[in-house]
């Protein structure tokens, strides 16, 4: 071997990091090992929730977002307290006349008065879904904080004499650990009552799985309803027909009650209207979900 192409050798080791022999060590008869092929890194799954949470918890914009909507609502207040007609429950959920009841707001709990985004950020980096184990653990912690904008909303409404109902799909045994986290963020809480969770018992309705109807009734027989607050299409109104096209026609017909006696905060990170568009087959694989929703962007 010439020394040219001794020291090309060497260098080409030398490049490789140690992959292969020197040459000046080889025994007799012996030739250069080839350096190892450079192995590929796995690509990182990609997780559908990673923006949406992240911009739940590090953007100005969400905090900028809720505020506006708390406050715009408390600028309603004061009219819908005097006008004795006024109520924000749809006529099939009413079950009164509306008059002659204490006036009260009926606000979802997750994502409209607590923020889970921490439960939503283990599930990302930890590559998990949802499920009720985790979720009650979450939950027991006694950790959520406060939507931004809601306390300040909810104690101006309770100086007024509007009582505070917290309709939410969290289960009812976890009624004890949801209300002393209501009250550790700062949230005015009447007593155990004002927390109707799934699986309360509505005497004469029944409830189609999470649905809130029943329970918005019961709320309806015992106030007046002057305002909804939510996250999802279901928190104002029962949705017949999980469907991109069902709930269009619900966000149509009742449209102009948002703003004004609905209030709707912002989640782009889990709500029922993901599984509209993959026919609410939750059983189906994590990918093949995915790429149903992929199917359904609109590029054009």
């Amino acid at each position: 071997m010439s020394p040219r192409v001794l020291t090309l050798s060497v260098l080409a080791c030398a490049i490789a990091l140690g992959g292969c022999k020197r040459a000046d060590t080889l025994a007799p008869g012996e030739t250069p090992t080839a350096a190892p092929a450079a192995v590929a890194k796995p690509a990182t799954p990609a997780d559908d929730n990673l923006n949406a949470v992240l911009w739940m918890q590090a953007s100005a914009e969400y905090p900028a977002v809720t505020t506006t909507v708390y406050r715009a609502a408390a600028d309603k207040l004061d009219a819908a307290l005097k006008e004795k007609h006024w109520d924000a429950l749809v006529t099939d959920e009413r079950g009164n006349a509306a008059t002659g009841l204490p006036p009260a707001v009926i606000m979802d709990v997750d994502e409209t008065v607590l923020d889970n985004s921490p439960y939503q950020a283990r599930l990302v980096r930890e590559g998990k879904e949802y499920d009720e184990v985790t979720w009650d653990g979450w939950v027991a912690e006694k950790k959520a904080r406060a939507v931004p904008g809601v306390v300040e909303f909810a104690k101006a409404a309770s100086a007024k004499g509007v009582t505070i109902v917290y309709l939410s799909n969290r289960a009812v045994h976890l009624k004890d650990a949801t209300i002393a986290n209501l009250k550790a963020v700062g949230m005015p809480v009447k007593d155990d009552s004002v927390f109707l969770g799934l699986g309360t018992v509505v005497e004469g309705c029944e409830q189609n799985g999470s649905e809130k109807n029943c329970r918005r009734r019961l709320a309806g027989q015992q106030y007046r309803v002057l305002m909804q607050f939510g996250d999802q299409l279901g928190d104002f109104v029962q949705i017949t027909a999980n469907t991109p096209e069902g709930r269009a026609q619900l966000l149509d017909e009742y449209g102009d009650w948002f703003g004004e006696r609905w209030f709707m905060l912002p989640n782009p990170s889990y709500g029922s209207w993901e599984p509209a568009v993959f026919n609410n087959q939750w059983a189906q694989p994590r990918e093949s979900r995915r790429e149903a929703k992929r199917a359904a962007l609109r590029p054009e």
